[in-house]
């Protein structure tokens, strides 16, 4: 079957976008000479199927947003909720009078900032519209959201602005949520853009904890955040039998299990 100019031109289009990462309404028309009202068009359209994000001006690619392994906020919220809870408040009680936190997007992470409206004279940094939503009403808690466009599936705030404001940020500790923990792979993310974020909120911290339930355990999502030895601790409801935690040279990491009460 014959592709038609539009298919070819949209083609085009989203091979830039994947090489670059990004591309701007002008250079779409550099690109391919049509109308600046057609490439706004195709933008939409590519939008529609799945792997870009507009922005103002442009897109940015998604790719990894067709992975039908990658579950929205509002389909996890409730999964696991019980243990996601006691692992909240264990994250929240290591948590001091005057700490800058960084919270990444997420359903623990989001229980979290539900536990830290408890705590007075923090700031709270996230790049999670939810999260940030949820702490509009904390009393005595500063509250930074990054910049940026935000992706539906987990309303975190990714691209350029994002990652421009989280380098001039100084985080006390940040909690990380993970789509997969596994010994060979590390902390994974479904999202590539999101993954950036994290890494660059993680050089951002003194001290980095990963949170997450134990259905995360050896599991592996896209792409690798950090390796297990680059945090300084995990907070978890519990540890399979015959999961040991690596070997870090001279440092141990610190493993919180927020178990049932028996």
């Amino acid at each position: 079957m014959e592709i038609s100019k539009t298919g070819l031109r949209r083609a085009k289009i989203l091979e830039l976008i994947k090489v670059s990462g990004k591309i701007s309404i002008q250079e779409i028309i550099e690109a391919t000479g049509c109308s600046e009202a057609t490439a706004r068009r195709d933008l939409d359209s590519l939008e529609k199927s799945g792997e870009i994000i507009r922005t103002i001006g442009g897109a940015i690619y998604d790719g990894d947003r067709t992975m039908a392994s990658e579950a929205s906020f509002a389909d996890k919220r409730f999964s696991r909720l019980q243990d996601k809870e006691r692992i909240a408040h264990m994250a929240a009680s290591l948590v001091e009078e005057g700490d800058v936190i960084g919270l990444t997007g997420g359903t623990t992470t989001f229980l979290i900032a539900k536990e830290l409206k408890k705590h007075r004279n923090i700031t709270i940094v996230t790049n999670a519209v939810n999260i940030a939503a949820e702490l509009v009403d904390a009393e005595d808690i500063q509250v930074v959201v990054t910049g940026g466009v935000m992706r539906t599936k987990s309303y975190e705030l990714i691209g350029p602005l994002a990652e421009s404001v989280v380098g001039k940020i100084n985080i006390t500790k940040m909690f990380l949520g993970v789509d997969g923990v596994s010994q060979e792979h590390g902390f994974t993310m479904h999202s590539e853009l999101e993954s950036r974020i994290a890494q660059q909120l993680i050089e951002r911290s003194s001290q980095v904890f990963a949170v997450f339930d134990d259905s995360k355990l050896r599991k592996s999502a896209l792409f690798t955040i950090v390796q297990l030895c680059q945090v300084k601790g995990i907070i978890t409801n519990r540890l399979p039998e015959g999961w040991n935690t690596p070997e870090c040279g001279e440092r141990q990491i610190e493993v919180h299990i927020a178990a049932d009460e028996p």
